[in-house]
C-alpha cells in the first residue's frame, strides 16, 4: 500500500525535500542549534548523496515507511546515527509534508498563470483587431442584437482577468511556509521560521502553527480557482461551437483547425472546439474532485490532504495547459464571416431595438409605443423573409400611422441608416458599450491589467531565483564549516 507513496515522493517531490533539508540545516547552523562541525558533516553527506544516488534506481522495499525515512537512513549511514539524526531537530514530517507539497504546487500555478497571460494577450490583440467587426449577439439561443467580435472578446477578457486574480490570491496562500510548525505547536528550540521561508523562496512563514498542518485552504483555494477558470472558459467555447455550425456560420476556422469526415467529403468538423469543450470539463471535474476529497475531513494533520491527493491534482494542470494553449491558437486563427453575419442580422431584424429607441428620441413617443411599432415592423419583415433596411420602411409607415395617427418624420433613407447594424453599434458609445469610444479605453485598461500580472509574476520569479542562489551559496559555506 505504501509503495505508490514512495514512488510519488521520488518522482514528484524529491527536489523539494532536498531543498527543505538544506534550508533547515542552514537555519540550524545559523541559530547555533547545530555546531559548525556537525553542520559541515551533514552538508557534505547531503552533497555526496546528490552525486551518488540515482532516484530512478530507488525502489520501495518495505523496510522503511516512506521516502523521507529512506533518505534519513542513508544520511545516518554516511555520518553516523548521532550526527545524521540531528538534521531532524525541531521539525516533523507534518511541516515537511505541507512545505514540499506547496513547493510542488507553486510552479504549476505559475505555469498556469503564464498560459493565462498568453491567452489574455491574445484576447486583447484579437479584440483590438476585430474592434469594428460585426457579429450577431445571441440571448436564449436566438439572435438578439448586433455587437462586435471585439466587444465579445473584451467580455471574455474581463472574466479571465477576474479568474486570474482569484488564482493569484490562491497562489499567495500557497506562498506561506509551514516549516517550523513541527508537529503542531512549533518547537522549544530557538529556530528561525523566517530564515527557512526566505531560503525556500516563500513570501513569508505561515503564522499559526496549527494552521500550518491543519489548514488545507491552500489546496482548496487553488483548485476552486481552477474550477471557476475553466467553467467560465467553457461558456464562450460553447458559443464558438454554435457560431461555427453550418446554419449559423458566423465563425470560420481555417483548414488547419478542422477535420474531414472519413465518409462525408463535404464535412468541415471544427474539432478543436470539441476538444476545448471536453477538456475544459475535464479540468473542472478533476479540480472539483480534489476539493471534494477535503469535504468532512478533520481539522488536523491527515493523509487526505497530502501526496496522493496532490498527485491526482497535478493531472488537472496538464489538462488545463492543453486547453489554454489550444484556445490561444484557435482565437489567433479564427475569423468572423462578415457575409454570414450580415445575412443573419438582416433575416433576424436584430437591429430593431434601435428603431424603438429612435422613435423615443426623434418622434417623442414612449418606449412602449416605440417597442410595439418596432415589433410590428419586425413581424412583417420576417414574414416576407425580407431585409429590414430595404424592405422594412413600408411596414414601418403603416405601423407608425396606426399607432400615432400621423406620418413619421424619417424617410426611407433615414430609416435604412437608422436600422443598419453599423449605426446600431456606433450610437452605443456609453461606458462598456461596443462603439470605439467605449472600446478603446476598455482595451487600454485590459492591457494595464496584463502588464500588472506580468510584473507580479516577474517579481515572484526574481525573489525565488534569488532564494535558490542564496540557499546554494549557504549550503556550500556550511559544508566548509562556515
Amino acid at each position: 500500500m505504501l509503495r505508490p507513496l514512495f514512488d510519488g515522493a521520488r518522482r514528484y517531490h524529491a527536489e523539494a525535500l532536498r531543498r527543505i533539508d538544506r534550508a533547515h540545516l542552514v537555519m540550524l547552523v545559523e541559530t547555533g542549534i547545530l555546531g559548525a562541525a556537525q553542520g559541515a558533516a551533514i552538508a557534505g553527506a547531503l552533497q555526496a548523496m546528490d552525486r551518488e544516488i540515482r532516484l530512478d534506481d530507488l525502489a520501495y522495499g518495505g523496510d522503511v515507511e516512506d521516502y523521507f525515512f529512506h533518505m534519513e537512513r542513508e544520511l545516518k549511514a554516511r555520518v553516523g546515527p548521532d550526527i545524521g539524526g540531528r538534521l531532524h531537530t525541531a521539525r516533523s514530517r507534518n511541516d515537511i509534508d505541507h512545505t514540499f507539497l506547496k513547493l510542488g504546487l507553486k510552479p504549476r500555478v505559475d505555469r498556469l498563470l503564464a498560459a493565462c497571460r498568453k491567452l489574455l494577450a491574445t484576447l486583447i490583440e484579437v479584440a483590438a483587431r476585430d474592434r469594428d467587426v460585426l457579429i450577431v449577439a445571441y440571448t436564449h439561443g436566438q439572435p438578439a442584437q448586433p455587437t462586435t467580435h471585439g466587444h465579445y472578446l473584451a467580455a471574455m477578457s474581463e472574466v479571465l482577468i477576474r479568474d486570474m486574480e482569484r488564482l493569484e490570491a490562491a497562489r499567495a496562500i500557497v506562498d506561506l511556509c509551514p516549516m517550523g510548525a513541527a508537529a503542531i505547536t512549533t518547537s522549544g528550540f530557538p529556530i528561525s521560521r523566517q530564515r527557512v521561508a526566505e531560503l525556500l523562496g516563500f513570501a513569508a512563514p505561515q503564522r499559526n502553527s496549527y494552521s500550518c498542518i491543519a489548514a488545507t485552504d491552500y489546496l482548496t483555494s487553488v483548485y476552486s480557482a481552477i474550477v471557476l477558470l475553466f467553467l467560465h472558459l467553457g461558456r464562450p467555447i460553447q458559443d464558438f461551437q454554435f457560431w461555427s455550425s453550418f446554419e449559423v456560420g458566423q465563425l470560420y476556422l481555417p483548414n488547419a483547425f478542422v477535420q474531414v469526415s472519413s465518409i462525408m467529403p463535404q464535412k468541415r468538423n471544427p474539432v478543436p472546439l470539441e476538444h476545448l469543450r471536453h477538456l475544459s470539463s475535464q479540468a473542472v471535474g478533476r479540480a472539483r474532485a480534489v476539493v471534494d476529497v477535503m469535504h468532512n475531513t478533520p481539522f488536523t494533520d491527515m493523509t487526505d490532504s497530502e501526496a496522493e491527493t496532490h498527485e491526482m491534482g497535478y493531472q488537472v494542470f496538464d489538462v488545463a495547459q492543453r486547453v489554454l494553449d489550444l484556445l490561444t491558437a484557435t482565437l489567433q486563427a479564427c475569423r468572423i464571416d462578415s457575409e454570414r453575419v450580415a445575412a443573419n442580422l438582416s433575416r433576424s431584424c436584430a437591429t430593431i431595438t434601435e428603431l424603438a429607441d429612435w422613435l423615443v428620441r426623434s418622434e417623442g413617443l414612449s418606449f412602449r409605443q416605440g417597442h410595439e411599432i418596432a415589433a410590428e415592423v419586425a413581424r412583417a419583415v420576417v414574414a416576407m423573409s425580407g431585409d429590414l433596411p430595404t424592405d422594412g420602411y413600408p411596414a414601418f409607415v403603416l405601423a407608425f400611422e396606426r399607432h400615432v395617427g400621423r406620418k413619421p418624420v424619417a424617410d426611407a433613407a433615414e430609416f435604412a441608416r437608422m436600422v443598419s447594424p453599423e449605426h446600431f453599434v456606433a450610437v452605443r458609445d456609453r461606458f462598456g458599450g461596443p462603439a470605439p469610444a467605449a472600446m478603446d479605453p476598455a482595451l487600454a485598461g485590459y492591457r494595464v491589467a496584463l502588464d500588472a500580472f506580468a510584473a507580479r509574476a516577474a517579481a515572484i520569479a526574481a525573489r525565488e531565483a534569488a532564494a535558490a542562489d542564496e540557499l546554494k551559496r549557504r549550503i556550500q559555506d556550511v559544508a566548509k564549516g562556515g
